[in-house]
């Protein structure tokens, strides 16, 4: 076997694979586009799936990729095992419908034993197999040459992930030798397949030949694909003979780093510290790659993965004894590892430092208000003599503030006191099923449909040059079924050519009708989407008879089309603007070009300021009206990308592409439809900004005439905004509502400064009655008040006088609710006294509840006809205490 680096295998295995004839794709970025099945992609095949479901015919049948994943199932476990991982990268080689499983087996054996390639000694590989797959194993003995006792048969190597393409599978083990064994040689789990460390699964071969059905039957597959997978972190630490995956070029930098920041921690030295080391360095790469791929911390979705990692990291480097923020540190480390495959990661470390960095800053803060909480509730548990901290709020520990919960035990063990493990488990099982509750529950793939992957009809757009073309009517589809003819109703059509474009990069589908040799419509033209193998398939409402082998005119929907370019051409303007004004970080999560409006849909930290949107947009209509020539250059894509040319990392690029150049400010990859003359855009203007997602901002926005009316209409309404206020010129209106606002605000300080003095007068009648109950001072009373500020108000005066020992005071405010307050004087609460107990005790009684402090508590309620029930209640309360 070699001696091999991570990069140096990952090239190998993509290497031997592009000289069997496979195209090598480039890595997809984390954050899964159009699948809203995936939060994340999470192995190879996630990015295949238009190929493997025959939505989409590749051009080249084998494909070969090194993906970057990640899974987040069971984050509790990485740091604790050998092999643990939220962020992976598995190697795969593909075929779609081309070979199958002789040349997916003999070419695995080849790349893994040859010594022009990875040279492993081939007495160290067992093969796993399906008992009923006789002919993998057939091909492993007989044309392989594997030993009959290096090939074991194994019941649960079937894939199968549901409703979709499933079949057997077959897995690659390598013996990493008896010193790895970790059972007795004749425990029933110590051989290949087994749970033991000596055997260590590095290949999986599916060999994906049948349909699961919606009834639970399977059918053979109409095209029969291969998908493998080959994970990099594993297969590395056998080349590096590496005990665990963390021991390898992949993690050793980081933990190095890691250790240096330390406070003298050393890996390997202490078996709890080795787990932090390892939990740093697997979130450090995890986070680095998924903000580097547009996603951002925040509470929900992908983005409540990258915090929840973030904290989880932070935390264990406070066991490593490292302060403050650290993790962001890691990220030019994790950049350099990398740089072979991913140099975009150094490309952006600024900014995917900037990221962590304040998320590490914002956990800081938070990690205070968690620990005060830990320590109320252990002080609670222990004044009422307990010994169990409950689950639920251990839960919420773990859940809100990122505590793990090995951590909250550990403070909880140092106060004598256990934690509620098998009540914080139903919680986070309920947190699971509300989560995959939530996701969506469209198929994760979908079942081939053989006839439109077997179409291979010859069409060509022409819709670059002419918006009329005459076309021959080739197939027509009408319920799943090929006909030569369709008299009305719905269908769908292949044209051997057309000038309608099918719908793709954000940009609409053309609209229009086709016509017959004498001129009339025939059929209206409602979408046009592309077919499996690339053809521009028409979706047509039907009028008159059609057949096929027959010409027909096609005429798009000229107003429309034009429409759609000028919105098309504004959203690379803006492309490049937003890039100009909030920097190089800034990425196109998506868009939409209508022929009334554009959405665009981008990566950035927060909300984009007023400040910045005006810069946008002016900078947009600057190049509007600079008469900016928009060409289209035709060319490869290695020159396309020496011309500077953007391109999204997900899209798929054939041996032409197409450039779009504004002058010399814009240059993108597009296959749309665009004006000859920034120009004839006429006017850009910003309908609104929002968020749609953890780190991805939406504008909206219209052009030429749709702009003109939106404007127009602004002035209309500041025109109706001078009239109310009796303003001669507009130009007048900012000045008059200040001076406006002003007025009001002078009035409503008068107006609170009266209900604080009417407040003080009646806080004065209510404080004069003062109960003794049990030993201990009450006040209770009823005041009309504005509202929780002014009881707040009143329970400070009554604080700083020392009126008694217990406050409570109830308001009925005019949209029908109630608020009440509750407080307890210092010596009372040292007592055991408690505000928030008071109002817990009272608040049903108005309809509400609430909560506080010790000292002081609040609550609102939608009952105020029990209002004197809750004072009454607070004295009976206190005679209990």
């Amino acid at each position: 076997m070699k001696q091999l680096t991570s990069a140096q295998i990952r090239q190998m295995y993509l290497d031997f694979f592009k000289s069997k004839g496979h195209d090598v794709m480039k890595s997809a970025p984390l954050v899964p586009k159009d699948d809203p099945t995936l939060l994340w992609i999470n192995s190879g095949v996630a990015t295949m799936k238009k190929y493997f479901d025959g939505s989409v015919v590749p051009k080249n049948h084998r494909i070969t990729s090194s993906q970057k994943s990640i899974r987040t199932n069971d984050i509790e476990n990485v740091g604790h095992t050998a092999r643990h991982h939220t962020l992976f990268e598995m190697l795969g080689n593909f075929s779609i419908g081309d070979y199958f499983k002789e040349e997916a087996i003999t070419w695995a054996w080849e790349l893994l034993t040859s010594p022009d390639w990875f040279a492993i000694e081939p007495e160290k590989l067992y093969i796993t197999v399906y008992p009923k797959d006789t002919e993998a194993k057939r091909v492993w003995h007989e044309v392989v040459g594997v030993a009959s006792d290096h090939i074991y048969e194994a019941e649960d190597n079937f894939w199968d992930i549901g409703e979709g393409p499933s079949g057997p599978d077959s897995e690659i083990f390598y013996d990493r030798g008896q010193e790895f064994s970790d059972l007795a040689e004749d425990d029933p789990e110590n051989y290949p397949g087994g749970e033991n460390e000596r055997y260590l699964e590095i290949w999986n071969i599916v060999f994906s030949e049948f349909n699961h059905k919606p009834d639970g039957t399977y059918e053979p597959l109409p095209h029969k694909n291969i998908d493998t997978g080959m994970g990099l972190e594993r297969v590395v630490s056998v080349f590096q003979h590496a005990r665990t995956n963390f021991e390898t070029d992949l993690f050793l930098p980081i933990i190095e780093k890691t250790a240096e920041l330390s406070a003298g921690k050393k890996y390997g030295q202490d078996k709890e510290a080795d787990v932090s080391f390892k939990v740093i360095a697997d979130h450090a790469r995890a986070v680095t790659f998924a903000i580097g791929d547009g996603a951002l911390p925040s509470n929900e979705g992908r983005g409540y993965v990258i915090r929840r990692l973030i904290r989880r990291a932070v935390m264990h480097g406070q066991k490593l004894g490292i302060k403050g923020s650290f993790l962001y540190q890691l990220v030019p480390v994790v950049g350099k590892i990398m740089e072979a495959a991913y140099p975009e990661v150094l490309q952006e470390a600024d900014y995917i430092e900037k990221v962590i960095k304040l998320e590490e800053e914002r956990f800081q803060v938070t990690l205070k208000d968690g620990m005060n909480l830990l320590d109320d509730l252990i002080a609670k548990v222990k004044a009422e003599q307990g010994t169990v901290l409950p689950g639920k709020p251990a839960f919420k520990l773990y859940d809100t503030y990122g505590f793990p919960l090995e951590l909250t035990e550990e403070y909880a063990a140092d106060a004598g006191l256990t934690v509620a493990k098998a009540e914080f488990d139903q919680e986070m099982a309920e947190q699971k099923e509300r989560a995959r509750n939530a996701r969506s529950n469209a198929k994760s793939m979908g079942v081939q449909n053989a006839l439109l992957t077997d179409i291979k009809t010859e069409s060509k757009y022409v819709g670059y040059e002419q918006l009329t073309a005459n076309g021959v009517l080739k197939d027509i589809i009408v319920a799943d079924q090929l006909v030569d003819q369709v008299t009305t109703g719905k269908a769908q059509v292949i044209f051997d050519q057309t000038p309608f474009y099918a719908e793709m990069g954000g940009q609409v589908a053309d609209q229009g009708v086709i016509e017959d040799k004498a001129g009339q419509v025939v059929a209206k033209v409602v979408d046009v989407q592309h077919a499996p193998n690339g053809q521009n398939m028409h979706t047509l409402e039907v009028l008159q008879p059609m057949q096929v082998e027959t010409s027909y005119r096609l005429v798009v929907d000229q107003t429309f089309h034009d429409k759609v370019k000028k919105n098309h051409t504004a959203t690379h303007l803006l492309d490049q603007a937003l890039r100009d004004v909030l920097g190089e970080h800034t990425h196109q999560a998506g868009s939409l070009v209508e022929p009334t409006y554009l959405r665009f849909d981008f990566t950035n930290l927060g909300a984009v300021t007023a400040e910045d949107l005006a810069k946008v947009e002016a900078i947009v209509n600057d190049k509007i009206w600079a008469n900016l020539k928009v060409e289209t250059i035709v060319t490869d894509l290695e020159s396309a990308k020496k011309m500077g040319a953007i391109a999204l990392f997900d899209d798929k690029y054939g041996e032409k592409v197409r450039v779009v150049k504004a002058g010399d400010y814009s240059m993108e990859f597009c296959g749309g439809n665009h004006v000859a003359n920034t120009n004839e855009i006429g006017l850009f203007k910003i309908v609104s900004e929002s968020g749609v997602g953890a780190g991805v901002r939406r504008i909206e926005a219209v052009t030429s005439r749709e702009a003109f009316e939106f404007l127009a209409n602004r002035d209309r309404l500041l025109q109706e905004t001078a009239a109310e206020l009796k303003i001669v010129q507009v130009k007048d209106v900012p000045a008059k509502v200040k001076q406006v606002q002003a007025n009001l605000k002078e009035l409503e300080q008068q107006k609170q400064a009266l209900e604080a003095k009417f407040a003080s007068q009646q806080a004065q009648s209510v404080f004069e009655k003062v109960q003794t109950i049990n030993g201990k001072t009450l006040i209770a009373g009823q005041v009309q008040v504005a509202g929780m500020n002014q009881l707040r108000q009143l329970a400070d005066q009554w604080k700083a006088k020392q009126l008694s020992d217990v406050l409570v005071l109830a308001t009925a405010t005019a949209e029908g609710k109630v608020n009440l307050i509750t407080a307890v004087c210092p010596d009372q609460v040292k007592a055991g006294l408690k505000a928030g107990d008071l109002i817990k005790a009272i608040a049903p009684l108005v309809g509400g509840g609430g909560g506080g402090r010790p000292d002081m508590a609040q609550a609102g309620g939608k009952k105020p006809e029990g209002i004197q029930a809750a004072l009454s209640q607070a004295a009976k309360w206190l005679e209990t205490k």
